[in-house]
């Protein structure tokens, strides 16, 4: 309800704050090619299964006799691999920088235990770099950003100064009660009515300035930085995270070789300009009519954090 508060002229865009939104049809297909290997369990969480990807979908899969498991944490995916120790177990490890870490450690635990059974597909991806190109669109006439508390907390406030210094727009990190969006949102209309461009954090009890700097180091240790593909976005350089050398006998796409199909887009699915925040979901031709939660043609309309279901649920 936040939107129908704001004064005259003053518009709130969606962007690609979803990970599953943002993973690509090609990561899709290459994790459903990865669940018909031989044997193999899939470990994954909720919402992975319902993304379509060009023919088919996890939860297909499911439905077809694979074994395809859903769990809470990475952790959860090392005791599935544990239990079945002559199976392979790959762990699906999708978002930004906020479970990144948490896929680390599980890496680093799962070479402490000798786990020889288990590996990762890594698309995890980082948000500096998509923000980088967001601005860059000229079709985005975007004057403020609210910036992602979680990822925040971990990558702290320092890899968001660029906004300021090479685009001259103000960011705010917030919560995500209506009291911290809505401080946010306050807290850069201040600023551009002084005529200012700064990252300021109104998130202060969650995100220090210089983040997390643990966390930052699990990611460095396991993780290098690659390019990745987004939806809407393309591929950006340095934006994903792959798995380390170091660490390969746990990267999924060098334990298993697989074909993975050509990738088919979704026809006349809008989701990218969505993510790309260019139009709202209710603008797409499919929306409502065609995509629904129950029949999702597009990921955001899959995850309860895209944008689609939320304007399906709210507007």
């Amino acid at each position: 309800g936040i939107r129908s508060l704001m004064p005259e002229g003053c518009r709130l865009a969606s962007g690609p704050g979803c990970p599953v939104c943002v993973t690509s049809n090609h990561d899709i297909d290459t994790v459903i090619a990865l669940s018909r290997v031989p044997n193999v369990i899939i470990t994954t969480f909720g919402d992975m299964t319902r993304v379509p990807g060009s023919t088919s979908s996890l939860l297909k899969e499911q439905a077809a006799g694979r074994d395809i498991r859903i769990v809470y944490s990475p952790l959860d995916a090392l005791t599935v691999a544990k239990e079945n120790p002559t199976r392979p177990v790959i762990f699906v490890g999708v978002g930004f920088e906020t479970t990144t870490p948490l896929v680390a450690m599980a890496i680093k635990r799962a070479k402490a235990m000798g786990l020889a059974n288990f590996s990762v597909y890594a698309a995890h991806k980082n948000m500096p770099g998509a923000l980088d190109v967001l601005m860059g669109d000229p079709e985005l006439k975007v004057n403020a950003l609210i910036l992602p508390g979680h990822v925040s907390t971990i990558i702290g406030m320092k890899p968001y100064q660029f906004l300021a210094e090479k685009y001259h727009i103000p960011g705010v990190i917030t919560g995500f009660e209506p009291l911290d969006v809505l401080e946010g949102i306050a807290m850069i209309m201040r600023q551009l009515h002084e005529g200012r461009a700064e990252i300021e954090n109104a998130y202060a009890r969650g995100v220090m300035p210089e983040g997390n700097p643990v966390a930052l180091a699990a990611i460095d240790e396991v993780f290098d930085t690659c390019t990745a593909t987004w939806r809407g976005l393309g591929p950006i350089e340095g934006s994903g995270y792959r798995i380390r050398d170091e660490f390969a006998d746990f990267d999924a796409m060098r334990v298993h070789e697989v074909e993975v199909e050509p990738t088919i887009e979704p026809k006349g699915c809008r989701c990218g300009d969505v993510l790309r925040g260019i139009m709202a979901p209710s603008e797409c031709p499919l929306f409502r009519k065609v995509c629904t939660p129950e029949n999702p043609v597009g990921p955001c309309m899959v995850s309860s954090e895209g944008s689609c279901a939320a304007y399906f649920r709210y507007y």
